[in-house]
């Protein structure tokens, strides 16, 4: 148990934080912590999301007008870059604290609308076309007739365990994270708690991996902990390979210590004293954040030699990856972190038991990790209030597509997609309809309209033969052809395989191939063509059976599923596309039909010079035609005219 001197440790480590962010506030008025965590300010604070999403979106060009702002009209403010909410479609977003007032929230603040929104702000007044809510703040004045931001259908369906930081704190300041109760739960653990009873704690939490394939967490750790070795390690995968998946990203890009202390948790319960954070090399940003990150951890001495005087010793390492996406299965992260090629070996053994240089080695994701302080914090019992019977707590998604609001969400398991879709995300754009949920990274499924009524959960999802995967969800419109998606993932697992295994080598490439052939019109083509297609289309399905049964790991045995889904689904797009050699979306060009609408054409020659296969024929100043036995349907004429005469079918 903690001792008297002990339990002034968590004082003495704010004190610290007071000390070295002291800049921030004068210390002589008020309450310090309230202070140190913006419940209150003396002066006005400006906060700007300045994640990946937000800097594509000119984030830091808004950070450069905010201060020439500020510095034009003599106005003692703080700027604070903190990472995304979530609401990424909004990007970039722009939050004003005024002293004695609650914490307001405004869309698309580009750096050319810096003054607009700033100005009535500063006079009291709220832009009414840019506002999105106001947050709730006890003590706070609240601003007539600004909705709160939980009232927003994006987030009022949302329960935030590891997002709760998310857009409040800023990722480059420890002070913000320890002032909102971080690394409490570490010290917890560390001065109360043995290994076994973390172990214990979070198996009653029923925490299962948050990386698609669902095991419980506890027992994961149970094995690794009753296993013999003389070394232990803790393994944070932040490998986030899948196609329009950024939850990692986003968590590591706005709440990085959180899940720095997560890693020292588990490290703690396993009995490791090194883990390993794996990072893909490609994440500059979550990179340079998480370097700050362990320096200041390492720091407040919240890593490395006798953490909180408990006598608990723990080296936090960071390794890069090259983005192969078959590094996020664990034995093939293991083999990169060895310094080999990646390749995923057969188990047993499990590397909970013979892992990385042969020691007993847990390897958790990001999210799982970032739900562990919530957990210590609060009890078992707390988080299996969240979720369903058989999935616990929540889930975070990245929500990509045309639909209104888009980004990244954390939801409690049970909902449905049809929830996330309708009411989160608030439907499709431009008066689309919804054709079809994709759901589980380049291996998932596409869930047709009549499907969106399951539940998000390990279970449910199992049983509509759906893998949640690591967090990805595309909604798609009617815009899009099934087959050509098909195409695309199955190109990019060809890519990505290791090739270690033949069903999944050279499966992969055979299912490409006949989708080439099913989305490539040939120049001249007789009736046993049209036949060998449709046999091909056939061959699809039993290929998919054997890759999925033979294949040595789940990239491979999981490859199939985009297909196999699409074919179940959306079989009559495959007929189209065969037989008709049709594309009813417009989406693959080889099946275009290109015409000229003689009324608008003007004769301007363009086309006909751009045409590589000469199929278009006309006059000067004169309406042009395409001779369609020539024309390949490359569209290069439909781009170039400016008259909006060409058109496709």
């Amino acid at each position: 148990m903690a001792s008297v001197a002990q339990a002034d440790n968590r004082e003495f480590l704010v004190e610290k934080v007071l000390k070295n962010y002291s800049n921030i506030f004068d210390k002589a008025t008020g309450d310090k912590l309230a202070l140190l965590k913006r419940q209150k300010v003396e002066r006005p604070v400006i906060f700007v999301g300045t994640a990946t999403c937000g800097v594509m979106a000119g984030a830091e060009q808004t950070c450069e007008a905010v201060a020439a702002y500020l510095s034009k009209n003599r106005i003692d403010a703080e700027l604070v870059r903190v990472g995304c909410t979530g609401l990424c479609s909004d990007e970039p977003l722009l939050d004003v604290q005024m002293p004695g007032k609650a914490r307001i929230s405004f869309r698309k603040a580009i750096a050319a609308r810096v003054e607009d929104i700033l100005d009535p702000v500063f006079h009291r007044t709220i832009p009414d076309q840019s506002v999105i809510g106001q947050y709730r703040q006890p003590h706070h004045e609240s601003w007539p007739n600004v909705p709160m931001m939980d009232q927003h259908p994006f987030f009022a369906r949302q329960h935030r365990i590891v997002l709760r930081n998310a857009g409040i704190v800023s990722p480059h300041e420890i002070g913000d994270y320890i002032a909102h109760g971080g690394y409490k739960s570490l010290y917890k653990t560390v001065l109360n708690y043995t290994a076994d009873k973390v172990c214990e704690i979070i198996d009653q939490s029923e925490l299962r991996g948050r990386g698609g394939g669902g095991f419980p967490t506890g027992k994961k750790w149970w094995v690794t902990l009753g296993t013999g070795s003389d070394q232990k390690y803790l393994v944070c995968n932040a490998d986030e390979s899948d196609p329009g998946a950024f939850m990692n990203r986003a968590i590591l890009e706005g709440d990085p210590h959180r899940v720095i202390e997560g890693v020292a948790i588990a490290a703690y319960a396993i009995g490791a004293s090194n883990a390993f954070i794996y990072l893909r090399s490609d994440y500059t940003r979550p990179l340079a954040i998480l370097r700050k990150a362990l320096e200041q951890a390492r720091e407040y001495g919240l890593t490395g030699q006798n953490i909180f005087g408990s006598g608990f010793n723990l080296n936090i390492h960071l390794r890069l990856g090259a983005g192969a996406f078959v590094c996020g299965e664990e034995t093939a992260m293991i083999a990169s972190l060895e310094g080999r090629r990646g390749l995923p070996q057969s188990k047993p053994p499990y590397p909970a038991e013979k892992g990385l240089f042969g020691h007993p080695t847990v390897v958790n994701n990001v999210e799982t990790l970032a739900n562990v302080p919530a957990i210590l914090e609060n009890g078992p019992s707390w988080f299996r209030s969240v979720g369903t019977r058989e999935s616990k707590g929540t889930k975070v998604f990245s929500v990509t597509g045309r639909t209104v609001h888009s980004g990244f969400i954390e939801i409690p398991m049970g909902t449905t997609l049809n929830e996330i879709v309708r009411d989160i995300t608030g439907g499709m754009q431009d008066g689309k309809k919804l054709k079809a949920v994709q759901i589980g990274g380049p291996s998932g499924v596409c869930i047709p309209v009549q499907g969106l009524d399951v539940a998000i959960g390990y279970e449910t999802l199992h049983e509509a033969e759906a893998p949640i995967g690591l967090g990805g969800l595309i909604i798609l419109d009617e815009g899009t052809c099934m087959v050509s998606l098909s195409r695309y993932f199955m190109e990019f697992l060809r890519k990505e395989s290791c090739g270690k295994c033949i069903p999944c080598r050279e499966g992969t490439s055979r299912m490409l191939q006949i989708l080439d052939e099913v989305t490539r019109r040939p120049r001249a083509e007789g009736s046993h063509e049209t036949l060998e297609r449709f046999k091909g289309v056939v061959e699809l399905e039993s290929l998919a059976e054997v890759i999925r049964d033979t294949s040595l790991c789940g990239l491979g045995q999981n490859a199939p599923n985009p297909v196999l889904s699409s074919l179940k689904w959306f079989r009559d797009e495959f007929e189209e596309h065969i037989f008709d050699r049709r594309c009813r979306a417009g989406v693959c060009h080889d099946l275009r039909t290109y015409s000229i609408d003689p009324m608008a054409c003007t004769g301007c020659n363009v086309c006909q010079k751009k045409c590589p296969e000469s199929a278009i024929i006309g006059s000067p100043k004169l309406p042009h035609f395409i001779i369609e036995a020539r024309c390949t349907g490359c569209g290069l004429c439909f781009e170039s005219c400016k008259f909006n005469a060409i058109f496709y079918k």
